[in-house]
């Protein structure tokens, strides 16, 4: 049995402006020991649906359905009281901004004891300790002096570690990081990736790394799921993924990426247009208005997540044949099919 499953959870927002639905349909599960990436632009619902399982979602304007199975027990019934004995201590979350996540009146330290003894019975002293070694593990120089810091003494990098060390303070058997590495330069990015990637391997805790970047997770998951517009349109293994995508999408967001193989003045292909909107969405494909490969099929029926041909651990979302696309990654992959060209491409039994 899976640690989480995640089956065919909606969640939606009432607005003056109509209802929003943030996440529509979606599905997955992480293994212990495991790693997931999801990965899509802003908008995407990929951040909505782990704060959903958590219960922070909740209020008089969200509905939400489906499943959450955390080993077995359902979090969307439970109450937030039940939900409070889980979060910090089964399901730990390192969130996106770690100055405004921590308190800024509040010491480090004490903050880090706090998220102890919330869930155990242990003396101040025993917490403390437990914080200084925490604080050791994630890399924090000198811990027993910086433990008496605030969050304003400490530099991104540092609180982010900090918020690391939060997090694993009670050993949880899932770690959800929503953009840990938001904000940081490019040396404190890797840092804190290869930090939660060693941690993983120490503690055993299974992830769920939550990003726009497709960068970030290349080294760290195991396997990967693209959301856009509310849905997950591509799932795979991460090495498969990297090496054979099948979405149009998953191209744009690989071809937005620099690579060191590439030649210094190849210039990065951006995804043309924006994000849809999730009150109004399209017909069809959510994707047809920004994919260079639309035919008019695709403005009217709405693919469905499907396994790749021959690969049963690789879904898909895209009316494309199976071929074609391979046939057109390659194409894209090599630079053989130039940008004013793809409208015109013949797509065979893809456009029946």
């Amino acid at each position: 049995m899976a640690l989480l499953e995640v089956r065919d959870l909606a969640v939606q927002f009432a607005t003056e402006d109509g209802i929003v639905r943030a996440v529509d349909g979606v599905s997955y599960s992480v293994d212990a020991h495991r790693s997931l990436g999801i990965v899509g632009e802003s908008g995407s619902g990929k951040s909505v649906s782990n704060l959903t399982m958590l219960g922070l979602t909740r209020g008089s304007n969200a509905t939400f359905s489906g499943e959450v199975l955390f080993e077995g027990r359902d979090l969307l019934k439970m109450s937030e009281d039940e939900l409070r004995t889980i979060r910090g201590e089964e399901i730990a979350m390192i969130f996106q901004d770690p100055l405004s996540s921590l308190h800024p009146f509040y010491r480090v330290g004490n903050q880090l004891v706090e998220a102890v003894r919330t869930h155990h019975k242990v003396s101040k002293a025993g917490a403390r300790d437990r914080a200084i070694e925490m604080l050791q593990l994630v890399g924090i120089p000198e811990p027993r002096s910086r433990i008496d810091a605030y969050p304003h003494e400490f530099s991104g990098g540092m609180r982010q570690r900090a918020m690391i060390a939060m997090a694993l303070m009670n050993q949880p058997k899932l770690l959800i990081a929503d953009e840990p590495t938001t904000a940081l330069d490019v040396t404190v990015q890797a840092q804190i990736l290869e930090l939660i990637e060693r941690l993983q391997a120490e503690t055993g805790t299974a992830v769920i790394l939550i990003t726009h970047d497709l960068g970030v997770v290349a080294e760290v998951t195991d396997e990967i799921a693209v959301m856009y517009a509310g849905r997950i349109v591509e799932r795979a293994q991460t090495h498969e993924l990297f090496a054979a995508p099948q979405h149009p999408y998953t191209w744009g967001l690989l071809r937005s990426i620099p690579r060191l193989d590439s030649p210094r003045d190849e210039e990065l292909v951006p995804i043309e247009g924006r994000p849809p909107s999730l009150i109004f969405r399209p017909s069809g494909c959510a994707f047809h208005p920004r994919c260079p490969f639309v035919r008019e099929r695709h403005k009217h029926v709405d693919p469905q997540l499907e396994p790749v041909q021959g690969k049963a651990d690789h879904e898909v979302a895209c009316l494309l044949a199976s071929q074609t696309r391979t046939d057109l990654w390659e194409r894209l992959r090599t630079g053989e099919l130039p940008e004013r060209a793809r409208a015109a491409v013949p797509l065979g039994d893809a456009a029946e």
